[in-house]
């Protein structure tokens, strides 16, 4: 029979784990604490050792450091209902196998357990990826769909692969780059992003490459392109799908050659950059639609990265919601608390912006939010004042200025995020000031 190690301080789920292995034929050894872990594993090896994360004093990173010290071909497998970038990161560096989230189904678990045993042979030898300590992210969730986004991160970092990245607007594509920048080798060197989709395909070609010396109408100088300053760096094309047709194969070629030419250059130069792409629009779509070279999308789909709309993982709300409050608390110097109706009023609504919406949600709800709770009726009427309407009647027109003055007086008068936070764009801030007579005031 196959011997495993399973440690789990929950009764419940340990029996159930237990009896479906059993089942399954495997020879199981269930204890309930890391200390009787550290103890089993003192005496004796096991070829497989599957753990909860969170157990007592001591965590499930320590019965993987264990395992691995006994027997370094031991597969770990570890499992919690509470995964965040940081316990993927070390279970990674520490060797662990694989790593779950909770809630599963039995079936995923030993579909897991198979892959782990067929690994146990010689000629698949341990890859365990050496990944230096890492500064606390920014990275919130533990669903399984953000857990599966951690371990492919953990994997592709430390490597000089290409990444693409796609995902809706403001499902966070950029703080993904960033995270694979800051935990590659590459971490020392410039991290530069670049919006394909706000600069003229006329001007990309200078922006990327660099430009001459008289090389097009005003330019009075030499200019470095991004490439070039990002040198041992990496290149962050955000949008890369809005990039022109014409300018495609120009990317393709430096993707092939890693070599840039300056627009008014003779002379191609070496460029060491690593580039990850991002689009929230779905690139096989547009190759099919011949709005998107095949050849180039090949290029950049060496290691996708899928990030789900906040819609389809709305347990992490709750995490993110409370995550931004304290943020925004410790900013404002607020004491504004979340309700248990005003939690579960955060996690119905359908998040059309995704994390940046309900980021800026909560920002506006640590200042507004009545009497410093943010209860239902306050989500209800933040997400109500924040959808296009005309305001009605004085008493309503006064209510509205004394919000913006509150946000304003919060921001320390900057009028860019009091218009991010209100919900309404900056030039329609101005215009209600004016309006009232207040942007002398406010500007002050």
């Amino acid at each position: 029979m196959r011997k495993l190690l399973v440690v789990e301080d929950d009764g419940a789920v340990r029996t159930t784990i237990s009896t479906f292995l059993e089942l399954e034929g495997y020879a199981v050894e269930a204890v309930s604490s890391t200390s009787e872990a550290l103890r089993r594993l003192e005496k004796e090896s096991y070829p497989i050792v599957l753990s909860d994360i969170y157990l007592d004093e001591r965590t499930g990173l320590d019965v993987l450091a264990a395992a691995r010290a006994r027997d370094p071909e031991c597969r770990v497998i570890l499992m919690t209902a509470r995964g965040t970038m940081e316990t993927v990161m070390a279970a990674t560096r520490g060797g662990a196998f694989d790593y779950i989230a909770k809630p599963f189904e039995l079936d995923a678990l030993l579909a897991v357990l198979k892959r782990a045993e067929h690994s146990l042979t010689p000629e698949d030898a341990d890859d365990e990826t050496d990944i230096d300590d890492l500064p606390e992210s920014e990275m919130i969730g533990s669903s399984p769909q953000m857990v599966d986004v951690y371990k492919t991160l953990s994997r592709v970092s430390p490597t000089d692969a290409t990444v693409l990245i796609e995902g809706e607007t403001g499902t966070g594509k950029e703080l993904i780059a960033r995270m694979i920048h800051r935990n590659s080798p590459r971490a020392g060197h410039p991290f530069l992003p670049v919006d394909c989709a706000s600069i003229a395909p006329t001007l990309l070609e200078s922006e990327l490459f660099g430009a001459l010396r008289g090389a097009y109408t005003g330019a009075d100088r030499d200019r470095m392109g991004i490439f070039e300053a990002a040198n041992r760096g990496t290149v962050f094309l955000d949008e890369v799908g809005d990039i022109d047709l014409s300018f495609q194969l120009k990317l393709l070629r430096f993707l092939q050659e890693r070599e840039i030419r300056p627009v008014g250059s003779a002379r191609a130069r070496p460029v060491d950059v690593r580039v990850i792409a991002a689009t929230n629009r779905e690139l096989q779509k547009l190759v099919e639609q011949e709005k998107f070279r095949e050849d180039l999308w090949f290029r950049l789909n060496v290691v996708r990265i899928g990030l789900p709309p906040l819609r389809e993982r709305t347990g992490d709300v709750p995490l993110l919601a409370h995550y931004y409050l304290k943020k925004y608390n410790q900013r404002y110097g607020q004491n504004t608390r979340l309700t248990e109706d005003g939690q579960r009023a955060l996690q119905d609504c359908t998040w059309p912006g995704n994390v940046r919406q309900l980021q800026h949600m909560m920002e506006r709800l640590a200042i507004l939010a009545p009497s410093g709770r943010i209860d239902q009726q306050a989500v209800c009427a933040a997400i109500r004042d924040t959808e296009p309407h005309e305001t009605a009647g004085e008493t309503l027109a006064q209510a509205e200025m004394d919000q913006i003055r509150r946000v304003l007086a919060a921001t320390g008068g900057n009028k860019s995020r009091a218009a991010r936070i209100l919900g309404i764009e900056r030039k329609t801030l101005y215009r209600k000031l004016e309006r009232t007579g207040a942007v002398d005031d406010a500007s002050a």
